[in-house]
């Protein structure tokens, strides 16, 4: 007979390990970029790490679309969830938790335990649905700015983000140039173009004319518009990969032959469905409506008559741009907008387009060259914030 003991569970060395999300609330409304204001709300989140004396070397990852503040890890409730940016984040990863404190937050209007359309309407009893207001990118980091605030952070040694978390960094470097010392914008843009928005709005569209959809207010009738978000993230999906990777990993191959009928007989058919299918079980409709509104109003030229420049004017902090090749949804070249944007104020930044064959999705996954820059910069970062 061997030994009956349990197995004692160890941390993987580069494993933050199990994480279990922290919960903050806020009495004082929020007033938002719509004119409205949000009353007390909360803020779901995830650290790793340790905070210095000094406090400060802590560092704030912003999610996009369909992310959460499970950045790393993992999840304490759920096993086997890993964080989204695992990859990323850890003990001698890139963002070295052994070096940094890392703050991981989901948004306002997320469906991941932040206050959001899923949420009880403290004047109603009932989720807030429809009648959630539109958050935009300089709410979600107005709400930060508070959370941080609560714990003690007056300054980030860096805020980072890719897609959507990417505009939040440099929305960050325009509001609070005094409260971070870094931005990573990762595969991000200044603003979406014209085609992106119509991605975005061909995605809502299937949403709001599912039959279960009542208008937002699907949580009413004990309903949830899932045809219309397997759509959405099926549109959405065809823009996160190249058209170089998806020939390569599908091409024109068949599950079983031709069947001359609708059903799904091409391999990309099948995955794109199982995509689909799998977001719509756990992702809100009315949540997924708002944060793609979130990237259509993302536009800080705007304010400065499109100019790009005099809109980054505010910005003290230094700056990592990264950029990969076959990214057409937000391409190299908008990256370099913001980078040259950057040059014409005189600010340090530095530039890194990536060879990848993945796509917009590239900027989740661990290239090499991607990782060893960002590993590069922060370890720089660490040395240069400790003398």
């Amino acid at each position: 007979m061997g030994n009956s003991a349990a197995p004692v569970l160890t941390r993987p060395p580069t494993s933050v390990g199990v994480v279990t999300p922290q919960r903050a609330t806020f009495d004082a409304p929020l007033a938002l970029r719509s004119g409205t204001s949000l009353p007390a709300f909360e803020l779901v989140y995830e650290t790793y790490g340790k905070l210095n004396a000094a406090r400060s070397n802590a560092i704030l990852i912003c999610h996009a679309l369909n992310a959460s503040h499970h950045v790393a890890g993992i999840h304490a409730d759920r096993n086997e969830s890993e964080g989204w940016w695992d990859n990323m984040v850890g003990p001698g990863k890139p963002v070295d938790t052994d070096r940094f404190f890392v703050v991981g937050v989901n948004n306002l209007g997320s469906c991941f335990g932040s206050t959001g359309p899923a949420s009880i309407n403290p004047a109603t009893a009932k989720p807030w649905g429809a009648d959630f207001p539109i958050v935009t990118v300089e709410d979600w980091v107005d709400a930060q700015a508070r959370l941080a605030d609560r714990l003690e952070i007056g300054r980030f040694a860096a805020v980072m983000g890719g897609s959507l978390g990417g505009m939040q960094a440099l929305a960050w470097a325009i509001r609070y140039p005094q409260r971070i010392g870094r931005a990573l914008v990762i595969a991000a843009a200044p603003n979406l173009s014209a085609q992106n928005i119509a991605f975005n709005e061909v995605a809502r569209a299937a949403i709001m004319a599912d039959p279960d959809f009542h208008a937002g207010r699907y949580h009413d009738y004990g309903a949830k518009p899932l045809r219309g978000l397997r759509v959405a993230r099926m549109v959405g999906h065809i823009t996160y990969i190249s058209d170089e990777q998806m020939g390569e990993r599908f091409g024109r191959q068949l599950r079983d032959g031709l069947n001359y009928s609708f059903a799904p007989e091409f391999e990309i058919e099948s995955y794109l469905r199982y995509q689909g299918e799998k977001f719509a079980e756990y992702f809100d409709a009315n949540t997924y409506l708002g944060i793609t509104k979130a990237l259509d109003y993302f536009d800080p030229a705007s304010a400065t008559g499109g100019d790009l420049a005099q809109a980054l004017s505010p910005a003290r902090c230094r700056f990592l741009v990264i950029a990969f090749t076959t990214d057409w949804r937000f391409s190299p070249a908008r990256s370099r907008e913001i980078v040259k944007a950057l040059v014409d104020n005189r600010r340090d930044v530095c530039y890194a387009e990536i060879v990848a064959p993945h796509g917009h999705d590239a900027f989740l996954l661990d290239t090499p060259q991607y990782h060893a820059i960002v590993r590069a910069y922060l370890a720089r970062a660490a040395e240069e914030d400790a003398t």
